[in-house]
């Protein structure tokens, strides 16, 4: 993937590759260490993303892994697949 600097990621829509919204990028978290991006935290969840068993913040926002990332342009797209 192409390296985009992290203030290109926020208020990004995030979307499955169905096309099904989850919500706005808020936050990445990262491993400080390596540098390693663990999760995308979102914002703004759609009633679809609530019924979705993601991990959660203690502010109940959805925590969706980086590695079910497939694309980032207009949206960031997301494997459905792989948030299961």
């Amino acid at each position: 993937m192409d390296k985009k600097p992290f203030k290109a990621l926020l208020s990004k829509q995030v979307v499955t590759k169905e096309g099904k919204k989850l919500g706005i990028v808020k936050d990445i978290t990262f491993e400080a260490r390596t540098g390693e991006l663990i999760h995308i935290v979102l914002k703004d969840l759609t009633t679809y993303t609530s019924n979705l068993s993601l991990e959660r913040t203690p502010e109940k926002e959805a925590l969706i892994p980086y590695n079910a990332v497939i694309a980032v342009g207009d949206f960031i797209v997301v494997s459905e697949e792989d948030l299961m």
